[in-house]
């Protein structure tokens, strides 16, 4: 049986799972293929567009307008995984009362509209279902004011994922 026929029934019909590329180069290395190295900018920001597509297309199948991706939303999303893997907390809401609406604000967005977290996922598919399977997060993620979109992912301690949207 192909593989492909099985992954819906594992995770979520809203999301496509092929995203092994993704994997790290020696867990794809084949025999005779030399490793391919990505920097590690590179493959966190690889990370981060795999889950704005990912979120673009559970919004096509929910006949959704796609979400424009937009770099200060994604500094916003950075700076919050970071700031949770640093000081350990896990919340919308810093240890000093900081908003998500704030941080977007700091990062020079002026118009916010949400934020997604999430921890723990190695993988773009899996963050997006675990957000797809939890009803406040799959709300933010396929509502149909939202225009655009950053992500931002820490690796160290976690990993950790943060999706902004805002009103264009």
């Amino acid at each position: 049986m192909d593989h492909r026929s099985t992954r819906h029934r594992k995770g979520c019909p809203d999301v496509d799972e092929d995203d092994d590329y993704l994997l790290a180069s020696s867990e794809r290395e084949s025999p005779g293929r030399p490793a391919v190295i990505i920097s590690p900018d590179n493959h966190r920001r690889h990370l981060e567009d795999t889950v704005v597509l990912l979120t673009n297309q559970a919004r096509a199948r929910a006949r959704v307008p796609p979400l424009k991706m937009n770099e200060l939303l994604r500094q916003a999303a950075r700076s919050h995984s970071l700031d949770m893997a640093r000081r350990r907390f896990f919340s919308h809401i810093d240890p000093e009362g900081g908003t998500p609406f704030d941080r977007m604000r700091a990062h020079g967005y002026d118009y916010p509209a949400g934020e997604n977290i999430a921890g723990g996922q190695r993988r773009p598919h899996e963050v997006i279902h675990a957000w797809l399977n939890s009803p406040g997060h799959r709300a933010n993620l396929l509502h149909p004011d939202f225009s655009e979109i950053g992500v931002g992912v820490h690796l160290g301690y976690g990993p950790l994922w943060t999706q902004t949207f805002g009103y264009a």
